[in-house]
């Protein structure tokens, strides 16, 4: 079997690893436990406080809730199912309520995992808003004796929403987009989410009226930040300086139509927050006003992807050139090129020391999409740029021996059936009899078809997880 055979059997090898490693079921049945005559919950072998002292003991506890949403909260949720088994099941009248993208739903016995959103398409749907409502209706009807699970993992900002009262669906469905076409920055953009959703910022932990909420996390975001990801719907609410507010009303690239709902929103976000201040803290453990004790549970997140695939990859004879995960978001085309400048510096090592390398990467690119543009994601587009740098902009061959891949962990790049992409030396020869093709897919985020015909897409399908992106490089000595 030539190398580069060999080399596409490695990466699909690394990204089952990673994918694996990262399984929401998995990570909630190794993490948690019940311990003791007493049910005490416990989260790698530490009881789980929720307040000073008040540990989780289901003996004491009444009935359990469950809601949540996001691309890997149907395993978090079968994952409480086999953590309780049948008696606590039936015993605390467990219960609740998943939204989940197309592809990820699953049946269970006690918790529903209800399909609310087309795979492709990353906005709230009506169905979204359904389902959102009847989370709120039952964490509402819980009493002080009962406790509240919400899972919040990558995918939850827009399969969670409930838009304040003055803004339609299609309002801020279309707001999203005239966002991220004028190219707002993302942390303009979790702002304004923040602020027009009634749910988000602490919204949905307000509504419970158990006496505990855990909150279980899974981090689609670099730095983990919780009060980024899933937009926060069960943190306490940030306060948005004036000054925050006022540039973002002042952003040239933000659509006239838009800048009255922001208004709007901001005001109404404002005044809640003068009455809830005195309930704030910086952490993930606090108070609601309605006197529910809150606490949060990070159970994975990107750089245990990396990890994983740094494992999987030294298993397979690489040496590690570098495993990191990027806390800052770059470009995908400054991160093509970042790699393509990564695979020659690692090509001048193997010339001394002939040894096969993997670099691995987690991140989040962006790309600035044009009015008008073609199909494509941000990791296929990555893979396309550092070829171009290459084969275009450098004019030069590709490596011998090199695979450059980058792949959503979710199983979803953009609004396409992929993945991700990769380039080897057959993807390569084939771009290369098209340069013209190559540069046009860059400039019009055209990079699905061409990787298509090249055969460098890759296609996992969803992963029923998601931790962000992981960018992988291969390289060996020689090449057939």
């Amino acid at each position: 079997m030539s190398s580069i055979h060999h080399q596409r059997e490695h990466l699909l090898s690394v990204v089952s690893a990673i994918t694996s490693a990262v399984n929401p079921y998995r990570l909630l049945t190794e993490r948690l436990a019940l311990e003791s005559s007493k049910d005490v919950l416990t989260f790698d072998g530490n009881p789980v406080s929720v307040g000073v002292q008040q540990t989780i003991e289901l003996q004491e506890t009444g009935k359990i809730c469950v809601v949540g949403g996001g691309k890997a909260a149907a395993g978090f949720a079968a994952g409480l199912e086999h953590l309780f088994g049948s008696d606590r099941l039936h015993k605390h009248k467990v219960h609740g309520l998943v939204s989940v993208p197309e592809g990820c739903g699953i049946q269970l016995d006690h918790i529903e995992v209800r399909e609310t959103r087309n795979r492709t398409h990353n906005l709230p749907t009506d169905a979204v808003v359904q389902a959102t409502h009847e989370m709120v209706e039952q964490l509402s009807a819980l009493k002080q004796e009962d406790l509240a699970f919400v899972l919040i993992t990558g995918g939850a900002s827009a399969l969670l929403e409930s838009p304040r009262a003055h803004i339609s669906l299609q309002s801020l469905v279309h707001l999203t987009k005239n966002l991220s076409h004028a190219g707002v920055d993302i942390q303009t953009l979790n702002t304004i989410r923040r602020m027009t959703s009634k749910v988000k910022a602490g919204g949905l932990a307000q509504t419970c009226t158990a006496g505990k909420l855990i909150v279980l996390v899974l981090s689609d975001v670099l730095d983990d930040s919780l009060a980024v990801i899933g937009s926060g719907p069960c943190m306490p609410r940030i306060a948005e300086p004036p000054s925050a507010i006022e540039d973002i009303l002042l952003h040239a690239n933000i659509p006239e139509c838009d800048r009255a709902i922001i208004s709007e929103a901001a005001n109404e976000y404002v005044k809640e927050h003068d009455v809830l201040s005195r309930h704030q803290i910086n952490s993930g453990d606090w108070v609601t006003p309605k006197g529910c004790r809150v606490t949060h549970l990070t159970l994975g997140t990107n750089a245990l992807a990396v990890e994983a695939a740094a494992t999987a990859s030294t298993a397979l004879g690489y040496e590690i050139f570098s495993a990191t995960t990027n806390t800052y978001s770059q470009t995908a085309n400054t991160v093509g090129s970042r790699l393509a400048t990564s695979v020659s510096i690692m090509a001048s090592r193997e010339a001394t020391k002939n040894y096969p390398q993997s670099l691995l990467e987690g991140g989040e690119a962006t790309v600035h999409v044009p009015l008008e543009h073609g199909l494509g994601g941000r990791n296929q587009h990555t893979v396309v740029a550092a070829a171009n740098d290459i084969l275009v902009q450098q004019k030069r061959e590709w490596p011998a021996g090199t695979l450059i891949a980058s792949f959503g962990t979710d199983g979803e790049d953009g609004p396409t059936s992929a993945a991700g992409g990769f380039i080897d030396s057959d993807v390569a020869k084939s771009l290369a009899c098209q340069p013209k093709s190559l540069t046009e897919a860059i400039s019009k985020c055209d990079s699905h078809e061409l990787l298509k015909s090249a055969g460098g897409l890759i296609e996992t399908g969803p992963t029923g997880t998601n931790v962000a992106d992981i960018r992988i490089v291969l390289t060996h000595p020689t090449s057939d």
